[in-house]
């Protein structure tokens, strides 16, 4: 235990020394200092100065935290760290050998080992200006000072990313699938000789971000100079996956003149679904294909007729998407925005009434079946999650800013009166660690296993615990105790020593 967490944990110590509590009781000594049983899980919890300061131990997680300065949670067994300062300003998370510092999400420190296969890296970042990575092995290292000069490895979506001058020149490199072994490109343009790519990269080269560019690949060719004019092009090949199964990468080709008036698109080259697009703006868009047809007139904002052959429906739109209607077996819809839609398919729900006073969804794909209603976005939010195959389902209401609920799969159930930021970051541990504590006034918990129930009302001014063979409850802050169990009813009164039968 820590020195911090030993003065802490002082007025739980003194009320321990001054026999407050047994072994087995929650002790509360006051507004100072509390602790209990956890309802939901084994472990235990203590709380100090009301909402300012808690510890919580479980077998897997051992948390201390000072809403909403500062929080920390470990995992022992596998080492995991996170640390919250002023959350979000400053954060530290660690899981191994890899970690990262960051503040305010523009100063950071990253490291540790990228992959199993990979040596260890640091990264140091002062975004957007700054970028720095140190490795064992040179070919890795890199510095980037924005808008001067830099080079990237893996960042901003990126297998590399190098610049001179941004946006004068800016070169970049993402994966792709490799063309086929032994093959190289033939019969390229002139404006091509130049700018060549690894096999298995696409490789593109910047001038003066965004309008020109040229751009190459496996059995990739394309140059643009926009708005004026662009065009790529790329040949379909097959390649053999690591089970020796063919796989075909489709081709596509590529135009624009004058963007966006003038575009022309074929996509799919090569496969049984190859889609050509037109669009001529602002008369019409067409597209066709053998699954799918398509036109607007005038466009984007005008009518559109699709016939879509591969779900088996016919849609109608005036414009989509504020007015949608379709028919057929893949897929209903009846829309006119904002006052009402509704819309099914075999697999997906939707519908809402005066968007967005009322808006709700499902998904009913086995085993999983999700069910949302929303009212005002956030204001009212109502999920149950549901397995088909066990039966089993979770449940989550948010009801802005007055409460949460939660019931999860195991059946365990918890109620949080106040919830101020839980509804707009539903899946946030750093939120509930950090902030949640202040504005939790009343809460309740169930254990669907055990049996075992607990409420707390403003901090522990009043708390019951309710472990099916014992009860145990308190009042002020428990300057009034009693509890219920095998030896009878006793109680406490004015932390003094001592219990009386009752």
């Amino acid at each position: 235990m820590s020195l911090a967490k030993q003065w802490l944990l002082l007025p739980l110590v003194l009320g321990a020394s001054l026999g407050l509590a047994t072994a087995r009781d929650p002790i509360s000594t006051g507004p100072l200092a509390s602790r209990f049983k956890l309802t939901l899980e084994p472990g235990e919890r203590e709380e100090l100065l009301g909402p300012l300061c808690y510890d919580e131990t479980t077998p897997t997680r051992d948390l201390a935290a000072m809403p909403p300065l500062w929080s920390s949670s470990r995992d022992p067994e596998t080492g995991f760290t996170e640390v919250d300062f002023c959350y979000p300003v400053l954060t530290y998370d660690r899981f191994g050998e890899e970690y990262r510092f960051q503040i305010l999400q523009c100063f950071s420190f990253t490291g540790g080992r990228v992959s199993q296969t990979e040596t260890n890296v640091s990264r140091f970042t002062l975004f957007p200006f700054y970028f720095q990575q140190r490795s064992a092995i040179p070919e890795k290292n890199y510095t980037a000072v924005l808008p001067f000069y830099g080079r990237l490895q893996n960042r901003m979506f990126r297998s590399e990313v190098e610049w001179i001058g941004w946006p004068l020149y800016v070169r970049t490199k993402r994966l792709a699938k490799p063309a086929p072994a032994g093959e190289r490109e033939e019969n390229l343009e002139f404006l091509y000789r130049h700018f060549t790519s690894a096999p298995g990269e696409v490789t593109t080269y910047n001038f003066l971000v965004p309008f020109f560019h040229v751009r190459t690949g496996p059995r990739l060719q394309g140059w643009q100079a926009w708005p004026l004019v662009g065009e790529e092009h790329k040949q379909p090949f097959t390649q053999t996956n690591r089970w020796g199964e063919e796989l075909l990468d489709p081709g596509h080709e590529k135009f624009f003149a004058l963007w966006p008036f003038f575009m022309k698109e074929k996509t799919g080259l090569g496969s049984t679904n190859e889609e050509h697009q037109t669009v001529v703006l602002p008369f019409c868009s067409v597209m066709r294909s053998p699954l799918r047809d398509s036109i607007t007139a005038p466009w984007p904002l005008g009518l559109t007729y699709t016939v879509d052959r591969a779900r088996k429906y016919t849609e109608w739109d005036m414009p989509w998407p504020l007015v949608v209607f379709a028919r057929g077996e893949g897929k209903t819809a009846n829309r006119v925005w904002p006052f009402f839609s509704q819309a099914h398919s075999d697999t997906l729900e939707s519908s809402f009434y005066l968007w967005p006073i009322y808006k709700y969804n499902a998904i009913h794909s086995a085993p999983l079946e999700r069910r949302r209603t929303r009212i005002l976005f956030y204001l009212y939010s109502d999920t149950t999650e549901k397995n088909t195959e066990t039966s089993q389902a979770k449940r989550r209401v948010d009801a802005w800013p007055l409460f949460t609920f939660r019931r999860d799969w195991a059946g365990n159930e918890r109620w949080q009166t106040f919830s101020v930021l839980e509804p707009f970051l539903p899946a946030s541990k750093s939120i509930e660690r950090n902030y949640s504590q202040l504005w939790s006034v009343l809460r309740a918990e169930r254990n669907a296993k055990t049996g075992a129930r607990s409420e707390s009302l403003l901090w522990n001014l009043y708390r019951h615990d309710n472990a099916v063979t014992n009860q145990h409850s308190s009042l002020l802050f428990g300057l009034v105790q009693w509890r219920t169990g095998p030896e009878g009813r006793k109680a406490r009164w004015f932390y003094l020593p001592g219990e009386t039968s009752y």
